[in-house]
């Protein structure tokens, strides 16, 4: 059994609190928000995660010196962009090789760094690893069948992670590509917000298919220019995480591309989402990457335009399908 603290009462935090627990661990779970704690005291519950209750051994708290206290694991489940303000507030905290695990998924705006990369900046004492795939909170605290990836530095630590996570619903695989396994996280929810955007407009099937695969190559060229392996991007945390998040009502960045396909702004859109919106935010880390090493990212180039600079959603797929003609694969011979 393992003593674990949950950085984030999300949704994703609370859902990998309940897994974690009823893996037999010992689990809390820490909130930035007092009065949030107090509600899932009294409650129980989770308001976006209405049909689970949250079993009363979890220790619940708003004191983060208590829930990182002795703690084997941390489990960093903040937004993307509170990962690195959150890290910092835990420095004080923090036992020399403690373990914390990133769940969040995100590139920093202004830095350009993983949340990875980020976390070993504010805490480098710590050991750093991450999990990530094809998982929506609503479906894991239901306990509906799972399968993710921990990417860790050392095979020994991404190996533990294993053990501590894997149950009969939520299998774990590991690997040691820690890039690759961050851009596919952070850049599908770019895609997700264009695959929501052209549902918005009213597109079919034939226009997400397209959208996830074009997607996915953008992602993978760009991520193997940072240092990504190839074969991360047709696995969980690159093409099965950009499925998921690309179909699914569960996704709030598809939620919010179909309203902003409807004619809502981005800011209309992510306050009818109410949850945060982790494509925005990517977005132009995304745009800043592509730029930076070179690499033409035209999906990822509209989305730009249509959140920030006011292009009409319709416009943007149009500018789209008409690029200059191109071949699919250029490493393919012709005979």
């Amino acid at each position: 059994m393992a003593s674990i603290g949950v950085i984030g009462a999300g949704t994703w935090g609370t859902a990998l609190a309940v897994l974690l627990h009823n893996n037999g661990h010992e689990t809390a779970v820490w909130s930035a928000l007092p009065e949030e704690i107090e509600e899932m005291k009294q409650t129980r519950r989770h308001k976006n995660l209405p049909e689970i209750t949250i079993p009363e051994e979890i220790f619940l708290t708003a004191d983060l010196e208590t829930a990182m206290g002795e703690k084997d694991v941390l489990i960093m489940a903040v937004p993307s962009v509170f990962v690195r303000s959150t890290a910092a507030r835990m420095k004080p905290f923090l036992k020399k090789g403690q373990l914390v695990v990133d769940v969040a998924k995100g590139i920093e705006e202004g830095t350009l760094k993983t949340l990875s990369q980020v976390i070993e900046e504010e805490l480098p004492d710590a050991e750093t690893a991450i999990l990530s795939g094809p998982s929506h909170a609503e479906e894991v605290s239901r306990g509906l069948p799972t399968t993710c990836v921990v990417g860790a530095h050392r095979r020994e630590t991404a190996e533990y992670l294993q053990s501590v996570f894997m149950s009969p619903v939520f299998r774990v695989y590991t690997s040691p590509d820690m890039v690759g396994i961050e851009v596919g996280a952070a850049l599908k929810n770019v895609i997700a917000l264009a695959a929501g955007i052209a549902d918005g407009l009213g597109y079919g099937d034939n226009t997400k298919a397209a959208l996830i695969t074009r997607g996915i190559a953008e992602i993978t060229r760009l991520g193997i220019k940072m240092g990504g392996k190839e074969q991360t991007f047709v696995g969980l945390s690159g093409i099965g995480d950009l499925i998921v998040t690309c179909a699914s009502m569960h996704s709030r960045n598809r939620r919010a591309g179909i309203l902003i396909g409807k004619g809502y702004t981005m800011d209309e859109a992510m306050k009818e989402v109410q949850m945060v919106v982790e494509g925005v935010y990517s977005a132009k880390a995304a745009k800043a990457l592509a730029e930076a090493y070179g690499e033409e990212m035209p999906i990822v180039d509209q989305i730009n335009q249509v959140l920030f600079e006011g292009k009409p959603a319709k416009e943007a797929v149009g500018d789209l399908m008409l690029r200059d003609k191109r071949i699919e694969n250029s490493l393919l011979p012709w005979e």
